[in-house]
């Protein structure tokens, strides 16, 4: 674990309920790229997927808790947090048996708070990003509950658009309800190609309608990053001279730079 630090947490939840638009990708890599900025990091598995766990070097059939028995109370969340191979980064693993939180929290109290009161216990870390599983349900509402704000990933694709509402109104919802302080962080585009026309509206349009809360930093399509996850690293500890870590270091450094801005 890391030493203690007065410094603040910041918790940010990495959400989009349309699958496959770079969302464990993202959470993954910024994670690691925070951390090569010597930022102290956890990443919170929130996916039954488990694809972040894996994507920081740890397998998930080998974790002895996760994140599913902190949340029903079965673990500490300290005994939960695993180091990676990657200095400054940790992370809280996810499990399979996960697919059943909706069930399990269906009954509990106060059960959209539950990740945020556990969280609060955390000391040492300077960011918390949870990756939120590819839906709406409990457990992105209690990411959403727990996080300062949101990054919503992207695809650079005809439909980046569809269900992009719904999520912001689930945001505005989590906001008004749950969470006052909660706000979108910025939107990051990803899958980008510069060289087709389609790539090139969809980003334009997104601009349009977001303006200042789309990052500058583009993740493109890079082969290198697609390999990353199969051989469990993220992209820097896979090909650390590839276009994917470039856009990924890129995008943490914009990231720190705007939250500094900030403080």
């Amino acid at each position: 674990m890391p030493e203690k630090t007065s410094k603040s947490t910041k918790f940010i939840a990495v959400a989009n309920q349309k699958g496959g638009v770079g969302k464990t990708t993202t959470a993954v890599n910024l994670a690691s790229g925070l951390a090569i900025l010597r930022q102290k990091v956890l990443l919170v598995d929130c996916d039954a997927q488990a694809n972040a766990t894996s994507g920081v070097g740890v397998p998930p059939d080998k974790v002895k808790s996760s994140i599913y028995q902190v949340m029903l109370g079965d673990a500490g969340l300290e005994e939960t947090i695993v180091p990676t191979p990657q200095q400054n980064l940790f992370v809280v693993p996810a499990h399979t048996d996960l697919v059943g939180i909706d069930l399990e929290l269906a009954s509990m109290d106060e059960r959209e708070i539950v990740l945020r009161a556990l969280l609060k216990t955390l000391n040492g870390f300077d960011y918390v990003i949870m990756d939120c599983p590819p839906s709406l349900g409990l457990m992105t509402v209690n990411a959403l509950t727990a996080a300062d704000s949101v990054i919503i990933p992207l695809q650079c694709e005809y439909y980046a658009l569809e269900g992009l509402s719904q999520l912001v109104h689930t945001i505005r919802l989590v906001k008004q309800r749950l969470n006052p302080k909660l706000h979108i962080e910025g939107l990051l585009l990803t899958m980008y190609d510069h060289r087709t026309r389609l790539g090139y509206q969809v980003a334009r349009e997104v601009r349009v309608h977001f303006r200042d809360l789309v990052y500058r930093t583009t993740i493109p399509r890079n082969i290198r990053l697609s390999e990353s996850p199969s051989h469990a690293k993220p992209i820097f500890l896979y090909d650390p001279t590839s276009k994917g870590a470039e856009s990924y270091l890129a995008f943490a450094r914009e990231f720190l730079k705007r939250n500094r801005r900030k403080t």
